[in-house]
């Protein structure tokens, strides 16, 4: 999965998927989004309205922590180079 083949996808069916993710594959979601979100794109509303709805999905699954789990996860990820 990338950040594009994401955007390809209805928005309605991107949100049912991300419910059925699981957490490491909604980590990973957003990771791709976030990387695409910082290029200079042409569909950044498209990437920020799917940036929101996955955070909504963290937020829902971990409940008063915010990002914090996402962010941890993303700190013990190994670097690309």
């Amino acid at each position: 999965m990338d950040a594009k083949e994401i955007l390809r996808e209805d928005i309605s069916n991107f949100a049912f998927r991300v419910e059925a993710m699981t957490i490491d594959e909604v980590f990973e979601a957003m990771s791709l989004l976030e990387k695409h979100s910082e290029d200079q794109v042409s569909d950044r509303d498209e990437t920020l309205s799917r940036i929101t709805l996955v955070e909504e999905e963290i937020e829902r699954r971990f409940p008063g922590q915010k990002l914090a789990p996402y962010r941890d996860w993303k700190q013990d990820q190994p670097l690309l180079s």
